[in-house]
């Protein structure tokens, strides 16, 4: 079970975190979680590229560990990334210490400030370290593109019907999501860029 828009209550009860970003101009906040991924990535790559589209790209540091070629591209093509743990580790499930070491394992190859806990689950400990170092992003949109049980349609209609100006939207670029993606990805950008629409990456804190 999953909620699709973040409820404003959540949002309000931990304001450490980025939920949203609000824009003086229509702005779309694009992330994807989980890659660099052979075969998805470089796909979401062209995709972007042809609407001059920025993203933000929260990467599984053992996946940049396999693929260096597609992580260099990210960042070449003027893409933000952020850290999401080495391992894809569930904070819920994951001692703090052990926790915490995976998250400085995946900083030696993402640089970055930006961190995106996967599932969204962290502990009370693993919070107060990481708040210390990063920019705890979330969302206000999740697409559930990984949901095998929803249609890519009904995947579209979240999106659709939920996002507005400054919403961080989730997305993966993983090859559970490929099948959904492959139809969202394009119809978001379209329906999104005639709307006067930017999409840019999420600044990052360092």
């Amino acid at each position: 079970m999953y909620v699709i828009k973040t409820p404003q209550f959540i949002q309000s009860s931990f304001p450490g975190y980025v939920w949203r970003i609000p824009s003086a101009e229509p702005t779309l906040y694009l992330t994807f979680d989980d890659g660099p991924i052979p075969g998805v990535t470089p796909w979401v790559l062209d995709i972007l590229q042809q609407y001059q589209a920025k993203a933000t790209f929260f990467c599984v540091g053992d996946n940049v560990r396999k693929h260096p070629a597609i992580y260099h591209r990210i960042v070449a093509e003027g893409h933000a990334v952020g850290n999401h743990t080495y391992n894809h580790l569930n904070g819920w499930k994951t001692d703090a210490r052990v926790y915490i070491h995976n998250v400085r394992h995946c900083l030696r190859l993402v640089p970055s400030k930006l961190f995106r806990p996967p599932y969204g689950r962290i502990m009370p400990r693993q919070r107060a370290f990481l708040q210390r170092h990063f920019r705890i992003v979330m969302w206000d949109v999740l697409s559930g593109d990984f949901d095998p049980k929803i249609t890519a349609r009904q995947c579209l209609e979240n999106v659709l019907k939920n996002a507005e100006s400054g919403s961080i939207v989730v997305l993966h670029d993983s090859l559970k999501a490929e099948p959904h993606l492959r139809v969202v990805l394009p119809e978001v950008l379209e329906y999104y860029a005639k709307a006067g629409y930017v999409f840019r990456a999420i600044p990052d804190a360092g």
